[in-house]
C-alpha cells in the first residue's frame, strides 16, 4: 500500500474515532419529588440550580392537563431533600375567568435575574405567555406579568445565554387553520437581560410540524435546535450567526413519538439529549433514554432512565450543575415528577 494512501487511511480512522468518542454516563441518584403529590396529575417539569446543592423544580399540577384547576407548583431541594410543593400561580385572569396553567420554565440569567416563565389559557392554541421574577432564589415571587403580544416565552425548554449576553429563548406555536393544526418553531431573543424580546421565525414554510425546541451550542456562532415533531423523527435547524438567521428544518437520525425532549451542551463541549427513543404507537412514551453526541449529529444512547409497558415517562428537563453533575427531571406516569442525577 502506498505510504500516502496508508497515511490518509490512518488519519481518517483517527478523525472518525475522535468524532464518535463518547464520555460515559453513570446514574448516582434518583428520587420522586412529591411525597405525596397534592394533586391527581402533574406534568412538564423544569429544573434550575440556585446555589450549592440547591435546586428548584416547577411543574403544572391539578386534576388533569387542561382543566381549570391546573396550577404551577414549585419545590425546593437542598442536598436532594425536596420540600413540600407550593402553589406559585393559578390561571385566574383579571376578568375572573379560570384558565389552566401550562409548561413552566425556570431560567437564571448571568446577572442573577431569576425568572419563572409559564403559559395560561384554554389550550396551547390559545394560550399566552406569563412570567414572574424572584430576587431571593425562589423563596418569594412577584405577581404574574403577561408577556407582550406575539411573545410566548420559552415554550417548554429553558433559554440559553451566549457569551455576549444575548438570551436565546426556544419557542413555538400551535395554530389551528382551515387545513388543521400547524406547528411552527421560532426563537425569542433578548439583548437586555430579558427586559425586551424580539421574535425570530424559523422556516415557516417547512412541511414538518415542529414544536418545543431545545438549543445546542457549537463553536463559531453555530447553534442547533432539536425539535419535537409529528413525523416520527426529531427535527433540527441551524444558525451560523448566533441565532439571528436560521436555515431549513431537517430530519435527524433520531426517532420521536410526538413527545417532548430536552438537550444541553455540556461544559466539555459534548451534547446530551433526553428523549423517548421510539416512534408513534400505542405505548410510545414507555421508554426514556439519555444520549450523548460530540457533533450533534451522531448520537449514542447510554442510559435508559425508565422502561415499563403501560406507563408514561416523558417531558424531561435537563441541566448541568456547577459541580459538573447532570440533573434531569421528568414526568413519572403523570402521577409524580422524578429527579435523577448522573455523573461522567
Amino acid at each position: 500500500m502506498p505510504a500516502l494512501i496508508f497515511t490518509t487511511l490512518i488519519l481518517n480512522i483517527l478523525i472518525f474515532s475522535n468524532l464518535n468518542a463518547q464520555i460515559k454516563l453513570e446514574k448516582i441518584s434518583e428520587k420522586m419529588i412529591y411525597s405525596p403529590p397534592p394533586f391527581k396529575e402533574c406534568h412538564a417539569s423544569t429544573i434550575l440550580e440556585v446555589g450549592e446543592n440547591k435546586f428548584l423544580i416547577a411543574a403544572f399540577g391539578g386534576s388533569r392537563e387542561g382543566n381549570k384547576d391546573v396550577s404551577i407548583w414549585l419545590s425546593k431541594s437542598q442536598n436532594n431533600n425536596w420540600s413540600k410543593p407550593k402553589m406559585i400561580d393559578t390561571g385566574i385572569s383579571l376578568d375572573g375567568i379560570d384558565y389552566p396553567c401550562w409548561n413552566p420554565v425556570l431560567f437564571k440569567s448571568n446577572s442573577g435575574k431569576l425568572t419563572l416563565f409559564y403559559k395560561v389559557g384554554p389550550s396551547p392554541r390559545e394560550w399566552w405567555g406569563m412570567f414572574k421574577t424572584s430576587s431571593d432564589n425562589g423563596n418569594n415571587w412577584s405577581s404574574g406579568i403577561r408577556l407582550p403580544d406575539g411573545i410566548l416565552g420559552p415554550i417548554k425548554n429553558k433559554p440559553i445565554q451566549l457569551e455576549n449576553g444575548t438570551i436565546i429563548s426556544p419557542s413555538s406555536t400551535e395554530i389551528k387553520n382551515d387545513e388543521g393544526l400547524s406547528w411552527k418553531i421560532h426563537i425569542e431573543m433578548s439583548t437586555d437581560d430579558g427586559d425586551n424580546w424580539k421574535r425570530i421565525p424559523i422556516d415557516q414554510e417547512t412541511k414538518f410540524d415542529v414544536i418545543q425546541p431545545s438549543v445546542l451550542i457549537h463553536d463559531g456562532g453555530k447553534l442547533q435546535l432539536l425539535c419535537r415533531s409529528r413525523d416520527n423523527s426529531l427535527m433540527q435547524a441551524y444558525s451560523y450567526d448566533n441565532g439571528l438567521n436560521w436555515g431549513k428544518v431537517t430530519r435527524t437520525k433520531l426517532p420521536n413519538p410526538n413527545s417532548g425532549t430536552d438537550a444541553i451542551t455540556l461544559k466539555n463541549g459534548y451534547h446530551l439529549l433526553v428523549y423517548n427513543p421510539l416512534k408513534n404507537g400505542g405505548d410510545d412514551r414507555k421508554k426514556l433514554s439519555v444520549a450523548i453526541s460530540k457533533n450533534g449529529i451522531d448520537w449514542e444512547d447510554q442510559i435508559i432512565l425508565e422502561e415499563k409497558k403501560g406507563f408514561e415517562f416523558s417531558y424531561p428537563a435537563v441541566i448541568e450543575s456547577s459541580d459538573g453533575k447532570i440533573h434531569i427531571s421528568y414526568t413519572y406516569d403523570r402521577k409524580n415528577i422524578k429527579h435523577v442525577v448522573l455523573t461522567y
